[in-house]
């Protein structure tokens, strides 16, 4: 379901003088260290850890694969399989997405496809399904599902990358345990644990996991960690009776590679794109704040006057989660969102508020302006900050004020400017 909005014309914008502010770009620097050989590091991985391959002869192996984006996935996943088919076994890969891709076996095959995920990519067969079996049930009456072929295989890898939630604090976030909770839930499985509300959410998954690897039949996990500059960093393969305490251990490695701004103090951040392959968010509040829930132990890592968020990427399939925290957008953004995709993801988790809708102008410099506009407090000259995504930390843009604020830190390189911001002839930015 797309609306078209209609273009808004005559609005009283020019009643104080903005002046857009010339941008230098500059690139921030964090760990790089990556691992080189993904597939031999794997290997290196299933012989140490995943148990005796006669273990696996003749098995039916479901492997996870969810929504998020993950570097070199594909490249993981055939890894995981070309070594699971020399020891004999089966390997599939089933969607755990929750209610991703439109909670349909078709989208959720469809989002994977997006990431190369297929079966020509990975040598192993895709088996999409949104039917499930219950194993459990939460203390508080709240039934536990699994995707039945998963569950009914011979063997179940959990693999998916570690990294903080973008909506509470917890021992479990996102990573292994969610991803047995929600991920392998499906629709089904995803709506009863979110009908709870994020506040009570990690002791839900910790709890689902828990008797999920008692009741499923866990061949061994996979747990990464990217680093900042979206490569993998950490890949551990984990013997299922370990898969918590890894999950608990990488998490907190996770959160010393998570990329941020070197600096937190923002009168107009511009995000040129949001997306469901970006974050569950579309954007990550680790990095920009401005989580939909502000749970427990959540705080803003910066302080943003405006935000600015411009479009949405291909590989979100038009799902506009986290636009309702932008302050302005375009129009233009705004009709390539799939308000049904987006809105029954924000059912899901029960996290209707989700589903506002920001101010929007016509194009990105009318939006820019009235952002510079709208910033209140004391007369300065403005602090723009300009990021391609939330993955994308490197290398970003800042106004000249903001440069002169941080230019002498350690960790801040100059790259070239200031430069104007340029806009094509229907006001967009380049």
């Amino acid at each position: 379901m797309f609306i078209n909005f209609p273009e808004i014309n005559d609005l009283m914008i020019q009643d104080r003088e903005v002046t857009i502010p010339k941008m230098v770009t500059i690139r921030q620097h964090f760990d790089t260290y990556q691992i080189a050989d993904i597939p031999l590091h794997i290997r290196e991985q299933m012989e140490a850890n995943a148990g005796a391959p006669e273990r696996f002869k003749g098995k039916r192996i479901a492997i996870t694969a969810g929504s998020r984006g993950i570097p070199n996935i594909v490249v993981i996943l055939r890894a995981i399989c070309d070594i699971l088919k020399e020891w004999g076994a089966k390997p599939f890969v089933v969607p755990a997405m929750g209610s991703h891709g439109g909670a349909t076996a078709k989208g959720q095959e469809e989002v994977l496809a997006s990431y190369g995920i297929t079966e020509a990519g990975i040598g192993a067969p895709i088996r999409s399904s949104m039917d499930v079996v219950q194993y459990g049930t939460l203390p508080n009456g709240i039934p536990l599902f699994c995707d039945k072929l998963a569950f009914e295989s011979d063997g179940i890898v959990i693999c998916h990358k570690i990294k903080p939630h973008t909506d509470f604090r917890n021992e479990h976030e996102s990573g292994l345990c969610k991803m047995i909770a929600i991920g392998l839930g499906k629709h089904k499985g995803a709506a009863a644990i979110h009908s709870q509300g994020f506040c009570g959410f990690g002791s839900f998954i910790t709890e689902a996991a828990r008797q999920f690897l008692q009741a499923a039949p866990v061949a061994f996990g996979v747990g990464m960690i990217q680093n900042a500059y979206d490569e993998i960093h950490t890949l551990e393969v984990i013997p299922g009776a370990q898969i918590m305490e890894a999950d608990a251990r990488l998490l907190k490695a996770a959160k010393q590679q998570l990329a941020g701004f070197k600096f937190d103090d923002i009168d107009v951040l511009i995000i040129d794109r949001i997306g469901k392959n970006i974050s569950g968010y579309g954007f990550d509040p680790n990095v920009v704040g401005r989580s939909n829930s502000r749970c427990y132990g959540f705080e803003d890592p910066v302080r943003i006057k405006r935000l600015f968020i411009r479009g949405l990427t291909p590989e979100s399939h038009h799902n506009g989660s986290g636009i309702n925290e932008a302050d302005i957008t375009t129009r233009r953004c705004l009709n390539d969102i799939d308000w049904s995709e987006t809105w029954t993801n924000l059912i899901t988790a029960t996290e209707i508020q989700g589903s506002k809708i920001p101010m929007y102008v016509n194009n990105d410099k009318e939006a820019l302006t009235i952002a510079l506009r709208c910033c209140n407090g004391a007369p300065r000259p403005h602090r723009v900050a300009r990021i391609k995504d939330t993955l994308s930390m490197k290398e970003l843009q800042v106004s000249e004020a903001l440069y002169e604020a941080i230019r002498d830190q350690p960790d801040i390189e100059y790259v070239r400017g200031p430069e104007e911001i340029l806009f094509d002839g229907e006001g967009f930015m380049s």
